[in-house]
Formats: structure tokens, C-alpha cells, sequence
């Protein structure tokens, strides 16, 4: 059990929190104090809270319970506390989220919302511990904005400042290669001029009759060669989502300066691959299908092997024999953020020195298509392809399906300084958190959102003030686009150089490959200084402060800490971070 001390002067408070359960009497959105302690300024307002709590107490019996003391609450000592009885303390506790909400609100407010918590307590049992929880956490997530929050305890002494930057001494990840094959560029400086000058990459699908499907646009690769990275005869025979995860890789790790002679000095037991994507070969998989329907003699002998997500990080490194960690992991959307965190931290534990990770997907095809045209969530505005991707604007209709691929080459700090590699920036952490709330819905209040953007802070030792750009996921949804904004307003907005955009305006939703594209993005916003616009954004949403998103221009930014957001169906959450390296 842990105490936090509550100080005024001489007189001093206790509250008791246990494994993350905190006592009811701490709530936290009773505070002035950015690290929420439940302590007010002047001695009228702390005597007010003080006579709040202590009747609560008494009325609950509950001062009698405090290890067999007669003390009343506010003379009792830390010893006192130290021994109070666990069964008696566990019945007033509640198990709150673990996000960080720095809502200040006054005097007044805090102890309208005690009075109305305490009386929902007091109509019901201690032992109707479940229903209780339910109502307070509703109270709160209703209440002007007021949320109930836990943390970690507040030991006497800590600053009211903002907390520096923690010390990295742990092993530090640096981005030293990085590819995409895009709808609007297969290079990352074509890419990202492209995205500077708000062209699209967004048209009508060519590669198959879609005349009977209502959408008929998307974010399709009309030219693309893997000659001289691929052989012909193992490029006709792998799924294109492969074929992207191949040649992307080795783009990238060129890019990086991994010349023929260099990759013989590589220790390649510490070198591995980690490239996902959230469909897989869906083609190999659906022509195998087909064949069937004729008789199984006619299906591919490699159509299973071909299929699995795995598949682009396995033949990866069979080509070029990297022993070390190498799988790939399918979250749906979010499939990318989660192989370059995951990926990181394979160097950041000293298991690997250099990781390629990233994301491909390769569905514009009759089934994927058709797939997501069943779920209603793409765009019908055929007949302007360059304007159907528009997040956060209100006449938005769905998102547009994209395709290609996106891979980083994540490499241990001293490991590419010993070998003089370009840095273009630093990992710096990220984070990955579930809604557990609905199959394709975000949680409605985007309480995972912000538990994963938070923790990511947090893992990465970033405070909120230093974060100034986010590309944000921002699909062109309804529902999605508003949440997200939300979100990050609610842990950012009080930053006044905050920049949001969505690189998925102008090349649709790469779906698993979508995080590593958009990271690439972002980390050439911190080399060249400039973020890329939102396009088709006519008309913003209401609620929504076009002074934080970007506008239809490129703007000038000097990034201090970027964050890519990415999020899946299933409510996977992810949130990664990068900075220039310093």
C-alpha cells in the first residue's frame, strides 16, 4: 500500500492507494494540482474538502475501522494509515482508468461534484461495489468534461512543474532507412513533395471491372516494378502484398546506406525483420478459392504458404539471411504502429541491433472491395476520386481504400554511428491500448485513444507540452475522425503550436500499411520543417479548430515531438513517437 500526503500549512491528509485502487475520498478531479491532488488553495476551500471527507468517514463508520483508532480522520498520522485494516480499505476502493485528465476546475465546481458523489455513495451499500463503480465512472465522464482518473501516487515534494524529459539511458533507437511504395510516389522524397504540393493519389480502379460496385475509386498503384530487387519468376508467383513487403525492404535498407560490403560486416543473428499487414494475400488465398470450385488438382501448391501475414518478413529475411527476430503482427489497421513499436523494443532490450519494420497490404481486388463495401464504410464519390478522402470535413461519406507499402530501417544508436549511417530522427516510444468496446466503433468518449496516447508519453519519457505535431489517422469516417480529434485536443490542445493532419487525404487508407507510410511521412515533416496540408477540408466539422488542423497549404513547423496515430477494428490503439535526433 502506498500514501500520498496531502500538505496545508501543519496539517496533513493521507490517502491510501493500493495496486492502482484508489480510496474514494482521493478522487482526483477535486484538484488545482496538475498531477490531480485532491487539494484546494485557500483555507476555506481545503477546510471545506477537509469537513467533506471527514464526514464521510464518520457517517461510513469507517474511522473506527482504521486499525481499532479513535483518532478522527484528520489527526491521524501516516502510522495510523500504515495500519489501517485492508478488509475495511477494500471496500471503499474503486478501480479507476488509468489515463491522466489535467482538468483544473474551481472551488465551486469540485465541491458541487463531491456532494453529488457523496450522496451517490451514501445511497448505496459498500457492498454494491460494482454498481457504484459504474455510476462514478459515468458521473465523471458527464460532468463538464470531468473524468475519473488514477495515477500514479503523488509522494510529498513533487514538483507542480511540468516533469522533465527522463533520462534515456536505455539503448536509444534511430531511424537510419526508410521506403514507401505509394498510390502517389514509390520514393520518400517523391512521396512526401507530392504530399507537400496536396496532390492525390486517389482515381478510378483500373486493374479489375468494378462497374457493378457502388465505389469504383481508390488508392491504386498503377505502375510498379520490382526489376532488379525481385526475380521474375518469384514475382509472379508471390502475393502482391509480399511483393510491396520485399521490395520496400530492400529500398529502405539501401536508403539506409546497407551497401553489399556493409551487410557482410552485419551480424546478421542481430538483424531481423518485422513487417505486418492486416489482410495478407488475400489474391493468392481467393484465386486458390476459385480454382477450387473447379477441382483442388487445379489450386497453387503455394497458395496456404503464400497466404499467412508472416510471409513478407519470412522470405525478407530468407533473402537476406537476417537470424534474428523476425514474425509480423495483424491488427487490422493498426498493424504498423504495432511492428515498429514491437520492433524497437527488440533493440531497446539488446535483442537485435537493426530491424526492418513496417506495413504492406495489397486488397484493391473484387473481395476486398466488395468486403468493405458490405460494411458501408467507403466513399461513393466516384466521380471526383481526388475529393473523396476528406477527414474532418462534414461532408466526408466513408473512407477509400489504398494499397502499397511502408518499412523503417530501425537501428541501435552506436551501432549507426559506428557505421556512420544518415540519421533522419529518433524513436523515441510509443504505446498500444485496446477499447474493448465494439468490432469496428470507436469507444464513444475515446477513452482508449487517450489511454494510449498517454502511456506513450509516458513509456517514451515526452511530456504533453513538447508533442507539436500529430499525424493523425484520420480516415475521412464519421465517427472516427471526430473521436480522434477529440482525443488528442483533450491531451494537447493546450499547446499552442499543435499541428494535426492526415496524410490520408491525398493517398486513402493503406489499411496494415497505413502506420509505416504515414511514419515515413512524419518523419520527413521533422527533416524538411514543413507539415503537409489537408485536402478536401471545405467545410470543417463543427467543433473543430481549424487553427490546430493543418489548412489546404503546406505549412511551416519546427517539430519538437511528432506522433503517428493508428487504430484498428477490434479497438486496437496505437500510438508512436518520433523527434529529431539531438
Amino acid at each position: 500500500m502506498v500514501f500520498v500526503q496531502l500538505m496545508d500549512g501543519e496539517v496533513v491528509h493521507l490517502v491510501a492507494v493500493h495496486n492502482k485502487l484508489i480510496v474514494l475520498y482521493s478522487i482526483k478531479k477535486m484538484s488545482g494540482v496538475k498531477y490531480e491532488v485532491a487539494k484546494f488553495n485557500g483555507d476555506s476551500g481545503f477546510s471545506t474538502w477537509q469537513r467533506r471527507m471527514k464526514d464521510l468517514l464518520i457517517q461510513q463508520g469507517l474511522h473506527k475501522a482504521l486499525g481499532g483508532k479513535s483518532k478522527k480522520p484528520e489527526s491521524m498520522k501516516l502510522e495510523d494509515w500504515e495500519e489501517m485494516d485492508e478488509k475495511a480499505a477494500s471496500a471503499i476502493r474503486l478501480h479507476l482508468t488509468d489515463d491522466v485528465v489535467n482538468n483544473i476546475i474551481d472551488e465551486e465546481s469540485a465541491c458541487g461534484i463531491w456532494t453529488k458523489l457523496e450522496n451517490l455513495y451514501m445511497s448505496k451499500t459498500l457492498t454494491n461495489k460494482l454498481y457504484l463503480k459504474k455510476q462514478l465512472y459515468a458521473l465523471h465522464m458527464g460532468e463538464g468534461g470531468v473524468r475519473a482518473t488514477a495515477v500514479r501516487p503523488v509522494i510529498e515534494g513533487t514538483s507542480k512543474k511540468k516533469p522533465p524529459t527522463k533520462e534515456r539511458t536505455q539503448r536509444r533507437v534511430v531511424v537510419t532507412g526508410m521506403d514507401v511504395i505509394t498510390p502517389n510516389g514509390q520514393d520518400p522524397d517523391v512521396f512526401y513533395e507530392n504530399l507537400l504540393q496536396g496532390v492525390s493519389g486517389i482515381s478510378e480502379i483500373e486493374s479489375f471491372d468494378c462497374s457493378q460496385f457502388p465505389t469504383r475509386i481508390a488508392g491504386e498503384i498503377k505502375s510498379f516494378s520490382s526489376d532488379g530487387w525481385i526475380s521474375p519468376k518469384l514475382s509472379k508467383r508471390i502475393d502482391k502484398f509480399i511483393l510491396y513487403a520485399l521490395t520496400a525492404g530492400k529500398k529502405a535498407l539501401i536508403n539506409g546506406g546497407i551497401t553489399e560490403d556493409v551487410m557482410k560486416e552485419l551480424n546478421k543473428t542481430r538483424c531481423g525483420v518485422l513487417i505486418g499487414s492486416g489482410m495478407g494475400g488475400m489474391k493468392v488465398f481467393n484465386d486458390a478459392i476459385e480454382s477450387l470450385m473447379t477441382s483442388y488438382k487445379k489450386m497453387n501448391p503455394f497458395c496456404i504458404p503464400l497466404a499467412p501475414t508472416n510471409m513478407g518478413s519470412a522470405m525478407l529475411a530468407m533473402d537476406l539471411g537476417w537470424m534474428g527476430p523476425t514474425y509480423s503482427i495483424s491488427t487490422a489497421c493498426a498493424t504498423s504502429n504495432f511492428c515498429i513499436l514491437s520492433a524497437a523494443n527488440h533493440i531497446i532490450k539488446g535483442e537485435a541491433d537493426m530491424m526492418l519494420s513496417g506495413g504492406s497490404e495489397a486488397v484493391i481486388i473484387p473481395i476486398g472491395l466488395g468486403g468493405f463495401v458490405a460494411c458501408r464504410a467507403l466513399s461513393q464519390r466516384n466521380n471526383e476520386p481526388t475529393k473523396a478522402s476528406r477527414p474532418w470535413d462534414s461532408n466526408r461519406d466513408g473512407f477509400v481504400m489504398g494499397e502499397g507499402a511502408g518499412v523503417l530501417l530501425l537501428e541501435e544508436l552506436e551501432h549507426a554511428k559506428r557505421r556512420g549511417a544518415t540519421i533522419y530522427a529518433e524513436f523515441l516510444g510509443g504505446s498500444f491500448t485496446c477499447d474493448a468496446y465494439h468490432m469496428t466503433e470507436p469507444h464513444p468518449e475515446g477513452a482508449g485513444v487517450i489511454l494510449c496516447i498517454e502511456k506513450a508519453l509516458a513509456q517514451s519519457g515526452v511530456s504533453k507540452e513538447e508533442v507539436n505535431y500529430i499525424n493523425a489517422h484520420g480516415t475521412s469516417t464519421p465517427a472516427g475522425d471526430l473521436k480522434e480529434y477529440q482525443a488528442s485536443v483533450h491531451c494537447f490542445g493546450q499547446n499552442p503550436e499543435l499541428r494535426i493532419n492526415s496524410t490520408k487525404s491525398m493517398i486513402g487508407h493503406l489499411l496494415g500499411a497505413a502506420g509505416a507510410v504515414e511514419a515515413v511521412a512524419t518523419i520527413q515533416a521533422i527533416r524538411t520543417g514543413w507539415v503537409h496540408p489537408n485536402i478536401n477540408l471545405d467545410s470543417p466539422d463543427e467543433g473543430v479548430d481549424t487553427n490546430v488542423l493543418v489548412g489546404s497549404k503546406k505549412e511551416r513547423l519546427d517539430i519538437k515531438v511528432a506522433i503517428s496515430n493508428s487504430f484498428g477494428f477490434g479497438g486496437h490503439n496505437s500510438s508512436i513517437l518520433f523527434a529529431p535526433y539531438k
